[in-house]
């Protein structure tokens, strides 16, 4: 069993906390979890800094530590260049957020509670920390930005 209790935090972190809860659940990335259910996994969140920032994150490395990992490349970034070098047209995507809009398997989502001092909630979109996003997300780009 992964149950967790959630991280102490500043009053600071709370309030960040809350927000990204609320921006989260407005997106329909995350739903909460109903008192009456059974809930044998939750992973703590993390409140992370980058230049003034706030970012929510699942600490998810108990649930990575069970999961096969998923080999596929990612590509390396001086080859990238090169094609960048060579190309007709260049254009740019934002991919801020870019594991959302990937949905989840049903039978995966109890997998992906998290916990904080407003309560349980689960993905229903993929999140960012899970030991296969990347990959997952590097086959869905390949996929539609084919040569």
């Amino acid at each position: 069993m992964l149950r967790r209790p959630p991280y102490p935090e500043s009053l600071e972190t709370r309030k960040e906390t809350l927000k990204h809860i609320n921006e989260l659940l407005e997106m329909d990335v995350i739903r909460k979890i109903g008192h009456n259910e059974i809930v044998e996994i939750t992973t703590p969140v993390l409140i992370t800094w980058n230049n003034g920032k706030s970012g929510l994150h699942g600490d998810f490395r108990a649930l990575n530590s069970y999961t096969n990992a998923d080999r596929y490349p990612i590509p390396r970034i001086p080859h990238g260049l090169d094609k960048l070098a060579k190309a007709k047209y260049i254009s740019k995507m934002d991919c801020m957020k870019g594991f959302h809009p990937n949905g989840v398997k049903p039978n995966s989502i109890k997998l992906l509670r998290i916990i904080c001092h407003v309560g349980i909630y689960e993905y229903t979109r993929m999140p960012f920390g899970i030991k296969n996003a990347p990959a997952h997300f590097q086959r869905m780009m390949d996929t539609i930005l084919q040569e």
